[in-house]
């Protein structure tokens, strides 16, 4: 496969593609399987050093920021230097991160090691997302988004799954779970080291590193629309991952210490299926599904505070992953699609900068309610505002969707309806969700 200059059109996939192609989604993959794998660890964490539930979202809200900072950064520094050597710098990042994880001694290292890991998976799922497109199949059409839409939420289903059952039967979960992943970064590093350059290098990788954010009138106008569905299913999904094992235990104090990683595991598990299957699905529909789940997933998890059991929590998280990758599926692509090609990589980047900081944010929020009056308290106050934002976000997509259908296009009578904000064509895959500006060249 020869190099082909940024901005043109990606070399085609021969069968020896194939190769590159599986293991650029395996980094996706691995990547963020790292971000979900310390979930089960923090009840040790806060045993051992005693840490609050604010301390825990403090540690899981580094990683968002800096995940948010590296995102605006170097979103499109590989279309200047390369996608390999993006990739492999970032993959001893995030193998060095794992390493400080392995040998953490309390909050302030594991602060720092979320903050190499957040810096590490942004840039390197800018590149690898974007060495997917380079090498799709025109057989194929469609296959890199998709696997870039699916990916990083089959990494952090799988990365809580693993880390939870070596916490149940593997020695030392502590380390083993970062000497594990430490194994699978050095091994994808060793095997990108033999692919072939997708690009070619072109001048000014300095200046692309200079933090941006652009958002078209029209993609501000559509990401208004579902901005309240995605606020409501990131901060959920964020405090799943930082407070959901406390939570849990809240919940069911007789319960073993892996199950509490096993409710994260549930909301990803159920969030990547829906991803691939509502793909088809018209995007303001897909949206208005997912945000219709997220209220009566937040009514379980309050049912199950009264109830003391697993049973109702295990149901809301499995809504909450409905209702997750439905709206990030359904919303992205409504803004997506609002915009013009060469607009894409600054509207993709302000919709993630608005997904992180939801996810980050009111994690941090909830932990520090949860200092002061307790876990109870805060995730009543976490719960209600979701359900608040999720049923705004209904009473907004419902209104739209009417409004459309009172008034439709003045040429509808010359060809079928069609709207670059909120559809897309049955045969159009699901945009990149976690490639920022790969497009924006």
């Amino acid at each position: 496969m020869q190099s082909v200059p940024a901005g043109l059109a990606p070399p085609r996939t021969s069968p020896s593609g194939r190769l590159p192609f599986a293991l650029h989604t395996s980094i996706l993959m691995a990547l963020l399987a790292a971000s979900s794998a310390p979930t089960p660890l923090y009840p040790h964490y806060q045993a051992q050093w005693r840490l609050s539930s604010l301390d825990i979202t403090v540690v899981f809200s580094a990683y968002a920021l800096a995940l948010l900072i590296a995102l605006l950064t170097t979103g499109t520094l590989s279309d200047h230097v390369g996608r390999r050597p993006v990739l492999l710098g970032a993959l001893a990042v995030q193998a060095a991160s794992m390493a400080l994880f392995a040998t953490a001694g309390g909050l302030t290292t594991l602060i720092g090691a979320r903050v190499l890991q957040g810096i590490a998976t942004g840039a390197a799922t800018s590149a690898a997302g974007a060495a997917l497109l380079d090498l799709e199949d025109p057989a194929r059409p469609g296959r890199p988004a998709l696997a870039n839409s699916i990916a990083p939420v089959t990494g952090m289903a799988a990365g809580v799954l693993a880390a939870t059952l070596m916490v149940r039967f593997a020695p030392v979960p502590t380390i083993t779970v970062y000497a594990v992943l430490i194994a699978v970064f050095a091994a994808q590093a060793i095997a990108l080291v033999s692919t072939t350059e997708t690009v070619r290098r072109r001048p000014g990788a300095l200046r692309s590193t200079r933090p941006h954010l652009a958002l078209p009138p029209a993609a501000a106008h559509v990401l208004l629309l579902n901005g309240a569905g995605v606020v409501a299913v990131w901060a959920l999904g964020g405090f799943y991952s930082s407070l959901g094992p406390g939570f849990t235990r809240l919940v069911s104090p007789g319960a073993p210490a892996y199950v509490g990683g096993m409710v994260f595991f549930t909301l990803t598990a159920v969030a990547a299926p829906t991803v691939y299957l509502t793909r088809r699905m018209r995007a303001d529909v897909c949206a208005l599904l997912g945000s219709c789940a997220v209220i009566p997933a937040a009514v379980l998890s309050l049912g199950s505070l009264h109830l003391a059991g697993p049973v109702l929590l295990f149901a809301g998280a499995a809504l909450a992953g409905f209702g997750f990758g439905a709206v990030s599926q359904g919303a992205l692509r409504a803004v997506v699609d609002s915009v013009p090609a060469r607009e894409k990589g600054g509207t993709l980047a302000s919709y993630h900068v608005l997904s992180y900081l939801a996810m980050s944010l009111p994690a941090i929020a909830a932990g520090a309610l949860a200092a002061g009056f307790g876990l109870r308290a805060a995730a009543l106050a976490h719960a209600g505002c979701v359900a608040v934002l999720a049923t705004v976000a209904v009473a907004t997509l419902t209104a739209t969707l009417r409004s459309r259908r009172r008034t439709p296009s003045p040429d509808a009578h010359s060809r079928p309806a069609t709207s670059n904000c909120t559809s897309a064509s049955p045969d159009t895959p699901a945009p990149d969700i976690s490639v920022l500006a790969t497009h924006d060249r």
